[in-house]
Order: C-alpha cells, then structure tokens, then sequence
C-alpha cells in the first residue's frame, strides 16, 4: 500500500486533555499535507479545526462521552448535536462499558442509537467499544448493538485505558459486523507496520497520533 492509500485510511488525532489551540491548528495542517481521513479531536477544538480545515477533503472528527462512556445518554446526545452544529462530520462515541456487563443490554443498544440518531444524515457514527475491558464474548455483544442501532463503524479503543488495537480483536470485530460497518483500530497503532496488520485483518480506518510516522514508515512512541 502506497503512503497516499494508507493516509487516506488515517484520522490523524490528539486527544491529549493538556492539548492547546496551537497544536490543533498545526495538526490540521499536517491532515491538509498527508491528505488525512480526519483529523479527531476533543469536542472543545471542533469549532477551530472546522475553521482550519474548511475548502479541505479533510473531515473533523471528534469524541463523545470520551474516555470512559459513562455520561448520560442524554449528555452523549446533546454532545453529538452540539459538536455536529460546530463543525463536526464524524463521531465517535464511547459505550457504557459497565451496562454492557451487566447485560442491560437495552440501555447499551439505546445509548449507542441516541447517538447515532442524534448524528444521522449529518455525520459518521463509530462506537468505541473498549475492546481491553472486554471478554471476546462481549466485544461481539457489542459489536452486534452497534450494528442493530446503525451505527457506521465499531472501533476498539480510546487509548486512554489499559490497552489498545490488536489485530485478533480487529479480526473478531470485522467478523462479526460483516461487511456493511467499517471497523476502526486505535490505541497503539505506532508505525506503518502495526497499520498494515490491522488493515490486513479487517480494518478500514486507523486512529493514531503517530500518523506522520506510520506514514514515513517510522516508529512512534505515542499510546493513541
């Protein structure tokens, strides 16, 4: 796969909390360069890159009920239309892990909708399952939520907890959600090789803020 194809493939992100205005706008400009999917932010720096990328291809990204998922389905809604309203073209939102094992799976499927139904026509939805928290079992619950409640994509991690992308969990997503949703891996993606084995099981898009090393084919200490 040549550098252009898998930039393509790329939301170039940082998501760091002590992240500044400077350093959005800089990445931004590094996604026009690389020619970037998107560029995934936090809600609070959508309206800037939304202004920086505008006349681009590419498209802004941002986090809802990020990192851990366990905002209401109410707050994850209203977070969805608010950042859409600034800019946003894609979502991706995190589930509430401890529903989803409990089995309140109703509750999990119906946050998962809100959201999608809140970003429907307007943005992408992708759900953050948090795969590192789940047994093999539950990653596929989750996944099947995903796909009744119409989300577009399912996506294994924030990066913010004990792990992230493996390409067995890849592997296992894109089994079970089949062809029609797209399958994002994120957390720990840190050179072109780590991207190349996720797509080779199933990925179609890679979240990492080593982007522009993955693409140089270097190697990147980076977590996300």
């Amino acid at each position: 796969m040549n550098k252009q194809d898998l930039a393509a493939m790329i939301d170039h992100t940082i998501l760091k909390p002590e992240a500044t205005e400077a350093e959005v706008v800089k990445l931004c400009n590094e996604a026009i360069e690389y020619k970037f999917a998107s560029v995934c932010i936090n809600p609070s720096m959508v309206k800037t890159a939304a202004s920086v990328l505008e006349g681009s291809e590419v498209k802004v990204c941002t986090v809802i009920g990020f990192p851990l998922g366990a905002t209401t389905t109410e707050v994850k809604a209203f977070e969805t239309e608010n950042t859409i309203k600034n800019g946003a073209n894609e979502v991706d939102m995190v589930i509430n892990v401890g529903k989803l094992k409990e089995r309140d799976l109703e509750y999990v499927k119906n946050d998962i909708k809100a959201v999608v139904d809140a970003a429907k026509g307007k943005a992408l939805t992708k759900v953050i399952i948090e795969t590192c928290l789940l047994t093999d079992e539950e990653k596929v619950i989750a996944c099947k939520l995903s796909k009744e409640a119409g989300a577009d994509f399912v996506k294994t991690s924030t990066g913010f907890s004990t792990g992230g992308a493996t390409a067995a969990d890849i592997k296992l997503m894109r089994e079970t959600v089949g062809k029609e949703l797209g399958v994002k891996a994120s957390g720990g993606v840190r050179s072109r090789e780590d991207a190349l084995l996720m797509i080779e099981n199933g990925a179609t898009r890679i979240g990492a803020s080593a982007s522009i090393a993955i693409c140089e084919g270097k190697k990147s200490n980076s977590n996300y």
